[in-house]
C-alpha cells in the first residue's frame, strides 16, 4: 500500500501552512456546522504529549458571554499597551481581535487534573500545553484549507476567564479562537505588513549541533 502522498495533496498541505494567517478581519456569515465540526474534529486528531489530549473547547454561543469576553480581552490590550512603552501608541493602532465580528467564537482549555499524567512529563511539565498548541495548529491549518478564517488572541488574564466560563480548580484557558468567513486573506502576516516584526531567516532559527556562540 503506497502511503505517500500524491503531489497535488502534498502541495495543498504545503499550500496551507504558507498562506495561513491571524485573521482579525471578518465577515458575519455563519460557517456551517458540518465545516464547524470538521474544524473541531482535526483539532480533536492533535498529538499529545502520551496521548493526554488534554485539550478541553468551550464554544461561546451565548452573546453575554461574548461581550464579557471581549471586555475581558479589551482590559488586557490597554494594560498591554502601556507595558509597551515608546510602542505603546504603535501597538494601539493594531487590530488584535475580531471578537465582535467572527461568526464563531471558542476557548481553547488546558484539562484539570493534569497532574497525573507523567508520561513525556516528567521533567518537561509544559508539553500539555504544547500539545494544545498543536491542536490549535491543527484547527488553523484546516480553517485555512476550508477558506475559513481564524485568529487566536492571547489578550486576557486567564484565572478572569477561567471564572466566568466556570471552569475547575487546575484547568487554564489557553486561548480565544475567533473563526468566520473573510472577505480575503492576508497577503502576508498582518503584524509584518503593519511594521511591527519581520519573519527571521531560516538561520537565525536553526542550528546544526551545537547552539552557535555570538
Amino acid at each position: 500500500m503506497n502511503q505517500t502522498f500524491s503531489e497535488s495533496e502534498r502541495n495543498a498541505v504545503y499550500r496551507a501552512i504558507a498562506q495561513r494567517r491571524d485573521m482579525r478581519h471578518f465577515v458575519s456569515d455563519p460557517v456551517a456546522p458540518q465545516i464547524m465540526q470538521r474544524l473541531i474534529d482535526a483539532a480533536l486528531h492533535a498529538p499529545s504529549v502520551g496521548f493526554m489530549q488534554p485539550w478541553r473547547i468551550v464554544r461561546i454561543t451565548c452573546a453575554q458571554v461574548r461581550a464579557q469576553l471581549h471586555a475581558a480581552v479589551e482590559r488586557e490590550r490597554l494594560l498591554t499597551a502601556d507595558a509597551l512603552g515608546e510602542r505603546r501608541d504603535a501597538f494601539m493602532q493594531l487590530k488584535v481581535e475580531g471578537m465582535r465580528e467572527c461568526a464563531e467564537l471558542l476557548v481553547m482549555a488546558l484539562m484539570d487534573g493534569r497532574e497525573h499524567h507523567v508520561f513525556g512529563r516528567r521533567t518537561l511539565p509544559e508539553m500539555d500545553l504544547a500539545s494544545v498548541a498543536c491542536a490549535i495548529q491543527n484547527m488553523w491549518l484546516a480553517a485555512r484549507a476550508e477558506g475559513i478564517g481564524m485568529g487566536w488572541v492571547s489578550l486576557f488574564d486567564p484565572r478572569e476567564i477561567a471564572e466566568l466560563l466556570g471552569m475547575p480548580a487546575g484547568a487554564r484557558p489557553v486561548a480565544i479562537l475567533c473563526i468566520g468567513h473573510v472577505d480575503r486573506f492576508y497577503d502576508a502576516p498582518m503584524l509584518e505588513t503593519e511594521g511591527w516584526a519581520k519573519r527571521r531567516p531560516p538561520e537565525e532559527c536553526v542550528f546544526e549541533n551545537r547552539w552557535p556562540r555570538k
